[in-house]
């Protein structure tokens, strides 16, 4: 059956925003300086990690001696941790991120799926799983791993704004959830209460357009949502500003605290900032959590 041309050049337009979102991607992942090891480190396991200086409390049964025989130094042959992590993420594809204040500045949506794609890209090069909240994308290993979220990335929600995913979240897992975190706070409590009893900790990421912070608006604005489903006229836009500051600040205030109470991390990064910054910042979250 012929797709109908509406249909085809909507998967025609999102085909098409594969290849750069990737390439995007890796040339940000590629950035990282994470050192020889990432995010691997010493453990149970098969696989050799390094030798170490013998140190007080290590028994002379973990000595290797053929390393300590090339000098005065006794060593200690270190094995790799092997218990792969499964970091699940969740990147809200709702309509209130498709928003961007001037043309010279990246949607939400935009600086969300780059950011995740690119955790994701440095999560399997250090041999990790990774996958989606819910049941649509359990955490695997690989490169076809990423082309996969790649593609799921590139999908749109009509709804005006996200709720993250509750279901199926893997005990002990560590979880990247990136918003605006704009919609019912209700449902992030009740999904972070939901994981913290399964042992799940993660990040909150909350992205935001400069302007959501700034509030420039004078004089007669409509504002409307990025779908379509609210809407509201004001003759004197300026007079709004300190209550809609107060209530973000708010709502950050309560998202923080959500974290603290839960063992997650919360941060807010706008869109006019470097993606690189956020990048490095997600990453040394994700190693904080699991230290």
């Amino acid at each position: 059956m012929t797709p109908s041309p509406p249909l085809r050049a909507r998967a025609e337009e999102q085909a098409a925003l594969l290849p750069p979102l990737l390439a995007r991607a890796e040339h940000l992942a590629g950035n990282m300086l994470l050192g020889e090891h990432g995010r691997r480190r010493s453990g149970m396991g098969d696989d050799f990690w390094q030798y170490r200086p013998l140190q007080p409390g290590d028994t002379r049964r973990m000595i290797d001696w053929r390393r300590s025989a090339r000098g005065d130094t006794q060593y200690v042959r270190e094995r790799e941790w092997q218990i792969a992590q499964s970091v699940m993420l969740w990147v809200d594809q709702a309509a209130s991120m498709r928003y961007a204040s001037n043309k010279d500045l990246p949607e939400k949506a935009d600086r969300a799926r780059l950011l995740a794609l690119a955790v994701a890209i440095l999560l399997v090069r250090g041999g990790e799983r990774v996958g989606l909240t819910g049941t649509l994308l359990p955490p695997r290993r690989g490169n076809n791993q990423v082309l996969r979220l790649a593609e799921l990335f590139s999908h749109d929600d009509a709804a005006d704004y996200g709720v993250p995913e509750a279901r199926a979240m893997i005990p002990q897992a560590r979880a990247v959830f990136l918003s605006d975190f704009m919609g019912d706070i209700d449902a992030v409590r009740e999904v972070l209460t939901k994981a913290a009893d399964r042992g799940v900790r993660g990040i909150l990421l909350q992205i935001l357009d400069p302007s959501e912070e700034a509030f420039p608006f004078q004089g007669r604005t409509i504002f409307e949502s990025v779908g379509g489903t609210v809407s509201h006229e004001t003759l004197k836009a300026g007079e709004l500003r300190d209550r809609y500051l107060k209530r973000l600040e708010r709502r950050k205030a309560a998202l923080a605290d959500l974290c603290a109470v839960t063992g997650w991390q919360f941060h807010t990064h706008h869109t006019s900032d470097s993606a690189q910054v956020a990048l490095l910042w997600l990453w040394q979250a994700l190693n904080r959590g699991t230290a």
